[in-house]
């Protein structure tokens, strides 16, 4: 089967994310970028995510987040095979409440 080779990613919209210093410019900007549906769907699986690593089962999950079983599915991937980016902010956030 044939891949389509991947888009070249752009830096410049994780650059400006960076550039954010406090929760509400950081909502702000999303409240702009993003639509409602987005950002519902964005927050959503962080949710899913934080319930993963907090070893939750998937029926807990889905009472807690109203995700679906096929979204808390492809999150736990993410959070299993995915890029670590998952490891890597909730490393932080654990370091952040020390």
């Amino acid at each position: 089967m044939n891949k389509a080779p991947k888009k070249a990613r752009s830096e410049n919209m994780y650059k400006a994310i960076l550039s954010l210093k406090t929760v509400d410019e950081c909502m702000r900007f999303f409240d702009d970028l993003c639509t409602v549906t987005e950002l519902v769907a964005l927050e959503q699986r962080f949710q899913v995510a934080c319930c993963l690593n907090e070893g939750m089962i998937y029926n807990d999950i889905l009472a807690a987040t109203g995700a679906s079983s096929a979204t808390i599915s492809r999150v736990n991937r993410s959070l299993q095979y995915g890029s670590g980016g998952y490891g890597l902010v909730f490393d932080r956030i654990r370091e952040d409440k020390k």
